[in-house]
């Protein structure tokens, strides 16, 4: 049931200016509040991105001078005419929700990602998450490492990613990407999608490069697909070759989103042993497309994962047990009872993290905030 009108600001990183976590959690946040209060006043205001449909965007404005316009627009707007509530989809902008909040009373959220507030240390952020009325978790290990912080646990919760899995579906291995990458239908192939950048070493694609000789000893054919572009590529050639595994790695380099639903139905398990994801979106995308999905056990990606019941979750710091559990999945000897299951893995995920489950705990935390007013 439709929401009573709401007067809501929503203050945005980046919808169309960038691709990853963070945006897609924008976007879905922006459409389920659109779809569950349709006569709500929603103003939007984007950093990055350049005016187009959303007026109140900043991407036009030199970067030099792009936040502090930005901030600016944040602060005389929520003062001026004071929203209902501020939700910010990044703690950047939480300190000056605490401003407006300060000034005129505005309530306001907070979504919170993963290493961007794990071990914050920014004063000015630390207050406003302290102050904020709702921090939005996208998975249980972001909540504790905020409890951590001595926040409110009342305050802090679990409000996990959601995906589009009508972009992925279940399918042979696409013939003109066997092509691209020399491959045939019958080789196995390993798939991690990730950026490539030093700071995103902790995805764990270092440690499947490192797991690929004892890989290739029981499965010669085995290939590893690692999408993504960065400025770690070069040490990333280095690492190949010095463990003499150039013939099985392929770096796919950029893949455009209209194609990384292809590169899904390629592949015959995606990995991404990760030690810092937040959530992990990719990971839902994977088991979408029906695929066998494995993750670190020490981050977002048990929530993603639920706990192993949609993927298997490693050690991600241990090459041996991380290239015996490829084995035994390749292999189809792995013990779970949805891995190899395409359709019912498919289904479980859709279950669990689909759009409308997402927009009913939106609803139900905008109820609170009606019954304020």
């Amino acid at each position: 049931m439709p929401l009573k009108p709401l007067h809501l600001h929503l203050w945005i990183p980046a919808l169309s200016a960038s691709k990853g976590g963070i945006q897609m959690y924008s976007t879905s946040l922006l459409e389920a509040i659109r779809s569950i209060a349709p006569t709500s006043q929603i103003q939007v205001f984007i950093k990055h991105d350049l005016p187009t449909s959303e007026p109140l965007c900043f991407g036009h404005y030199p970067p030099r001078v792009r936040t502090a316009a930005f901030a600016l627009q944040l602060l005389r707007s929520s003062l001026l005419d004071p929203p209902d509530l501020i939700i910010s989809t990044h703690v950047n902008f939480a300190p000056i929700a605490l401003v407006a909040h300060q000034l005129r009373n505005v309530p306001y959220w907070v979504a919170a990602h993963g290493i961007d507030v794990w071990n914050l240390r920014h004063p000015l952020k630390q207050a406003a998450l302290q102050r904020a009325d709702r921090i939005l978790a996208v998975s249980r290990t972001t909540r504790d490492r905020l409890l951590s912080q001595a926040l409110d646990s009342n305050r802090v919760i679990v409000l996990p990613c959601t995906f589009a899995p009508d972009r992925f579906s279940i399918a042979s291995k696409p013939d003109d990407l066997l092509r691209r990458y020399g491959l045939t239908a019958d080789q196995p192939v390993i798939l991690t999608v990730a950026r490539l950048e030093s700071i995103d070493r902790a995805k764990g694609y270092d440690q499947i490069l490192h797991a690929l000789p004892q890989i290739r000893c029981a499965i010669p054919n085995v290939h590893y697909l690692l999408v993504g572009t960065g400025g770690d590529r070069f040490r990333i050639e280095q690492l190949i070759d010095r463990l003499q595994v150039r013939s099985s790695v392929t770096l796919a380099g950029f893949v455009p989103d209209a194609e990384l639903p292809a590169h899904y139905n390629l592949c015959d398990l995606f990995a991404m042993p990760s030690q810092q994801e937040g959530f992990g979106i990719v990971y839902l995308e994977a088991i979408a497309s029906g695929k066998p999905t494995l993750g670190g056990d020490r981050d977002g990606a048990v929530d993603a994962l639920c706990s192993g019941e949609l993927g298997v979750l490693v050690n991600p710091t241990d090459i041996e047990t991380i290239a015996q559990t490829i084995i035994q999945i390749l292999q189809r000897t792995f013990v779970h009872p949805l891995l190899y299951q395409p359709e019912l893995l498919r289904q479980a995920a859709i279950d669990r993290f689909g759009f409308p489950s997402f927009q009913q705990q939106i609803a139900h935390l905008l109820l609170e905030v009606k019954s304020r007013h």
